[in-house]
């Protein structure tokens, strides 16, 4: 490996290690409105995007518009909690490499079953998240073992090629191809366990609709057999009377 890749992948390995993410303490206990919310993630996470100086991490427009489709539940007074900070957090990451209804799938049943919940053998959102942090950290030193990997078989290629400009362009070009097929692969995996989720949450609103169809039913039969014996029990007394 030459001094000037050596140089690139050192700087690689320098720029994964201080990818920002928001480490589950430093998420605010107390409710915060808008303007709070939106600072304290650009503060958080602005060195994480492509061009800190320009781009935004997420705006009032796009919060909004995610509360309006059922993306993140409606502040209470204007105000939003911890649980709410975290489904923004997954939101900002998801959605550079999912669809907007893919979230939805994917964290619809996260709000559903854990967003501000305090029942018995449910995880709250503040654990799921800081045990989704220490998975990802074990993460960065296998994509960091990764990248020294592609690195090393990527100066391997186009040794014949003579022009240095030339042999350094293809290889980088082979080295951005392999990273592009393995992003390619994982998000197709991706894509493939949502698409499952989302077949499972029909199948389960098919059954608790068919349940309460049932139920329903049940309950006419009942009221209508207590109709019809209420019905006899007055024929057999109008009946009586006329005898009488």
């Amino acid at each position: 490996m030459d001094r000037d890749t050596h140089n690139r992948l050192k700087k690689i390995l320098h720029d994964l290690d201080n990818v920002n993410y928001i480490k589950p303490g430093e998420i605010p206990q107390i409710d915060l409105y808008m303007d709070q919310v939106t600072t304290f993630l650009e503060e958080r996470l602005k060195g994480a995007t492509r061009n800190p100086e320009e781009d935004k991490v997420l705006t009032k427009t796009m919060i909004n518009n995610y509360a309006k489709n059922k993306l993140l539940p409606s502040p209470e007074k204007k105000k939003y909690s911890r649980d709410h900070m975290i489904l923004l957090i997954y939101i900002y990451y998801l959605k550079g490499i999912l669809s907007i209804s893919d979230i939805q799938t994917f964290l619809g049943p996260l709000t559903e079953w854990h967003f501000q919940t305090d029942e018995e053998g449910r995880p709250d959102m503040a654990e799921i998240y800081a045990n989704i942090v220490k998975l990802g950290e074990k993460e960065v030193h296998a994509v960091e073992r990764d990248i020294v990997r592609k690195f090393n078989d990527m100066d391997l290629l186009y040794e014949d090629v003579d022009e240095e400009e030339d042999q350094s362009y293809l290889r980088y070009f082979s080295y951005v191809c392999t990273l592009s097929f393995d992003v390619f692969i994982k998000k197709l995996i991706i894509e493939k366990l949502i698409d499952q989720m989302e077949q499972k949450e029909i199948e389960r609103a098919e059954r608790q609709k068919q349940e309460k169809q049932t139920a329903e039913k049940a309950k006419a039969e009942k009221t209508g057999k207590k109709t019809d014996s209420k019905n006899d029990k007055e024929e057999k007394t109008g009946n009586g009377k006329k005898k009488a």
